[in-house]
């Protein structure tokens, strides 16, 4: 995998986010209270809200627009709603967060 160097982690408030711009469309980097980081297209599968401005909680992000519930570890909506958000690769290494490109397929929708 291809991996770009983003931040550093303490550049992403714990239960946040931040955006990368890329030519595949924003993508939103998430960081749990316990310093994981998740990375989705930042747009819910719903009406296309920016899951960049929802709440963390857990392993998961609330849509602003409509309370669609998103899962951080697979891009899933939670039921009883359908649909999700593309995953990419992310990680922290030594202190900084990393982010790969390359689209995951562990979702239904990919």
């Amino acid at each position: 995998m291809n991996w770009m160097d983003i931040c550093a982690l303490d550049e992403i408030n714990p239960l946040g986010s931040r955006i990368v711009a890329s030519s595949k469309g924003d993508i939103a980097i998430f960081r749990t209270a316990d310093d994981q980081v998740f990375a989705l297209r930042d747009r819910c599968p719903h009406k296309g809200g920016p899951l960049s401005q929802g709440l963390v909680h857990g392993k998961q992000v609330t849509c602003p627009l409509h309370s669609w519930q998103i899962s951080l570890e697979n891009g899933e909506a939670l039921a009883p709603d359908e649909g999700c958000a593309h995953k990419y690769p992310a990680k922290v290494e030594n202190g900084r967060v990393l982010l790969c490109l390359e689209k995951q397929r562990d979702c239904a929708c990919h």
